[in-house]
């Protein structure tokens, strides 16, 4: 399993999270002084009943929480999109949202 998959699957493990998508962006940041240590650029997008409720920065800390493992080792850089099973609903593309 590669690295971002490995990420995929401890967020939606930890999380109960009903959808993740995990992108590495690490090719767009080669040279960069993470990239150089190993570290990846990511960009997530995490759907999770745990987020209800919650505040942005709350969500983020929750994931960060999640990945403390990964953080500085696997992963330089995550970006994220947290939502709610009904925010999803909402905006996922079927919808017409994305």
């Amino acid at each position: 399993m590669d690295r971002r998959a490995r990420i995929e699957a401890k967020l939606r493990e930890t999380l109960d999270a009903t959808y993740v998508l995990v992108v590495d962006e690490s090719e767009h940041h080669a040279g960069h002084a993470g990239a150089r240590e190993g570290g990846g650029h990511f960009r997530a997008v995490v759907v999770s009943q745990r987020f209800d409720g919650k505040r942005p920065v709350e969500r983020q800390r929750i994931v960060y929480a999640a990945l403390a493992e990964e953080m500085g080792r696997d992963i330089h850089a995550l970006s994220m999109q947290t939502l709610t099973p009904v925010q999803w609903e909402e905006q996922r593309p079927e919808s017409g949202g994305w």
